[in-house]
């Protein structure tokens, strides 16, 4: 049994300097607060009288020594206890990557003083240089004081300007619309509007975020078109959360697709109230009926049949029941109590930025509360600016922008990102300073970027208390195989841990599936089925982990030995090439062979094989024969052509993919 020095001072309510002290009295020598002491420590604690116990308490004995000392413990905790009422120091919040020469004055302390403590700590830095968490809460524990790490985004947001509460009035509702390609989002708009966006879009498809105000019965409401829920989850993945309404919009004709699935989980993940608007009810074939029982099953159930969700039948086309829908999402959005005050600083989110060759970076901005007007200086994320100029969603220039307006902003020192926080300071001179400091932090930041939960550590966070709920989106070949798994999952004990499927769908690990778990923090998935090329790119650059299995009971038993901590070293799967076939050649003794082009790496005689078509895994297996023209190679390199049969299966078809790979152990951390 061992335990830290830190951990134990404070199951002893003391301070990791006091503990050391009384261990040296005992002829313990530890190095510093991170010391581990071992089990012949431990025996030297016994001799003094002190029990440890396994979960790290230490238990006094019964001897009379041993209890007087219990009493100065006590009589020390409660002196201690007093100090700290009779100061009343509040919770200090202190931003993650902070240097010893911050923390010294947010201690009120030399930085001689703290690198001293630090060093005792077996913490080496100088004064510029950032202190780990750990040793910032230690610092705190040692200083009498409670500490609270928060991170660069939380530090950017934190100190918003008040509410002024009383003057809160309605604001415009903001309305972002969502749902499957072709399903009419923009043309919706497009009759809201009474304008001819749909021309202006290249191939009728929406390349861009726009946001768009209406005035409907004396009200406004602002439209945010997104080219895909991908952008919407984008900007809620940076702690922007923009919209209070979702439309989704489905099909008469068509029904749920996969994207209006996935448009649901997203907009359920944002914690977002749904409209569902039925459109192209004017075709011939359309039936908004089965759109409605379809809908039921992903827990939208329209009010007539006892559910809480609002319907609306349209035609954009033909610009049938446009005014409805109108008063419906006024409705919600008084039932919403959607308000905000008009007065005191600005504060906003930016939906879009650019980078204009003669007005220089542009962003638009949503107002969430406040009054905008020119002059006012702004910052939004790393960057900062005066407003010059002001351009409303009819590319109208305004002088004053209330909330609920998306406007368009000039006069940014660099472009801002889509989602970034804006607010009002009070002068050019103070913005400068803010960004200046932030992308310090940044820049110390970046060395340790952000990871997400992986199934190796997950037994550690549950112990830590950081996480209750492990999210998944699960991926599959075909829906019964998805269904099948997703009840597996189900049935798994949920007392330390409650396993969550955000999203489920059918075929290959998309780009938006990895952005929806890197923005809920989740694991992904996939059972048969493989990553596109973007989402391989996406997840290593989110720190996203990715699990492929191809039998049910090992997803559930990974999980399981995750939770309790068991999880054993794994097989990883290190690819080695890529080959896509261009050509079948059958021959009846040996089989159907295919010509390929080695598109990545190399292809190895003696590697695995994997053939995908369409995302989907058909075959797992080994290689029969490789050659290059009439010889027998062991490996051919990319950018060459080969001839590969596969051993065991001839089921091949032009445009399958062959992933070669390895199976190395990996040992969990």
């Amino acid at each position: 049994m061992s335990i830290r020095v830190y951990e134990l001072a404070k199951e002893m309510k003391i301070s990791s300097g006091e503990l050391m002290k009384r261990l040296e009295k005992m002829g313990i020598t530890v190095k510093n607060h991170f010391a581990t002491i071992g089990d012949d420590a431990v025996g030297l604690l016994k001799k003094e009288g002190i029990k440890v116990a396994d979960t790290g308490a230490v238990l006094p004995k019964s001897d009379k020594s041993v209890q007087l000392k219990k009493s100065e413990l006590k009589k020390e905790a409660k002196v201690k206890e007093e100090k700290t009422l009779e100061e009343n120091e509040p919770e200090l919040k202190i931003s993650e990557g902070s240097t010893v020469k911050e923390l010294a004055a947010i201690f009120k302390r030399s930085s001689s003083e703290t690198i001293k403590i630090l060093m005792n700590m077996g913490e080496m830095d100088t004064i510029n240089q950032p202190v780990s968490n750990e040793a910032v809460e230690l610092l705190g524990e040692e200083f009498g004081y409670k500490v609270k790490i928060i991170s660069l985004k939380e530090k950017m947001e934190e100190d918003f300007p008040e509410e002024i509460l009383e003057d809160l009035k309605f604001r415009p509702p903001v309305v972002t619309v969502m749902g499957h390609v072709d399903h009419g989002k923009t043309l919706l708009l497009d009759a809201i509007r009474k304008t001819d966006v749909v021309s202006t879009e290249a191939g009728g498809i929406t390349q861009h975020i726009g946001a768009y105000q209406v005035n409907h019965n004396g009200k406004k409401i602002t439209f945010i078109d997104t080219p895909g829920h991908a952008a919407f989850t984008a900007m809620r993945a940076r702690g922007a959360k923009i919209t209070d309404i979702a439309i989704l919009v489905v099909a008469a004709d068509d029904g749920v697709m996969p994207q209006t699935v996935e448009a649901i989980d997203h907009a359920k993940a944002a914690g977002v109230p749904i409209l569902v608007v039925i459109n192209k009810i004017d075709k011939p074939e359309a039936n908004p009926d089965k759109v409605k029982q379809q809908l039921t099953e992903y827990g939208l159930v329209q009010e007539e049949w006892g559910g809480d969700t609002i319907f609306v039948s349209v035609s954009a086309k033909e610009k049938t029941n446009i005014s409805e829908l109108l008063d419906m999402v006024l409705l919600l959005s008084e039932i919403e109590e959607i308000k905000a005050s008009p007065k005191g600083m600005v504060v906003g989110t930016v939906i879009e930025a650019f980078l204009d060759k003669g007005r220089g970076p542009v962003a638009t901005v949503l107002l969430q509360r406040g009054t905008l007007k020119i002059g006012d200086v702004l910052i939004a994320g790393y960057a900062y600016g005066k407003v010059r100029a002001m351009i409303d969603d009819k590319s109208k220039r305004i002088a004053v922008a209330t909330p609920g307006q998306p406007v368009g902003v000039i006069g940014w020192s660099s472009t801002p990102q889509a989602g970034d926080i804006v607010k009002q300071v009070v002068n050019e001179k103070k913005a400068r300073h803010i960004t200046e400091e932030r992308l310090l932090k940044k820049r110390v930041l970046e060395k340790g970027l952000h990871k997400h939960i992986a199934l190796e550590d997950l037994f550690d966070q549950i112990k830590k208390g950081e996480i209750r709920d492990l999210n998944l989106v699960v991926k599959g070949d075909v829906q019964g195989s998805v269904e099948a798994l997703c009840d597996a999952l189900k049935k798994i004990e949920q007392e330390e841990v409650h396993v969550k499927v955000i999203h489920k769908g059918v075929g290959s690990i998309s780009e938006t599936d990895i952005m929806l778990a890197s923005a809920s923090n989740a694991i992904v998935i996939g059972f048969n089925v493989r990553p596109d090329v973007k989402a391989k790119v996406l997840a290593e650059k989110e720190n996203v982990d990715m699990r492929m299995y191809r039998v049910i009971y090992q997803v559930v038993e990974d999980i399981e030995a995750a939770r309790k901590g068991l999880l054993k070293p794994k097989f990883e799967e290190v690819e080695i090439g890529q080959a896509e076939i261009r050509n079948i050649f059958k021959a009846s003794k040996i089989g159907t062979i295919a010509g390929c082009f080695v598109k990545k790496g190399e292809v190895d005689r003696k590697a695995q094989v994997r053939v995908v078509r369409d995302g989907v895994v058909v075959y797992e297996g080994l290689i029969g024969s490789l050659r290059r023209f009439k010889e027998d190679v062991s490996s051919v390199k990319s950018g060459f052509e080969c001839g590969i049969r596969i051993d065991g299966f001839n089921d091949i078809k032009v445009g399958d993919v062959f992933e070669f790979f390895q199976m190395v152990e990996k040992p969990a951390i």
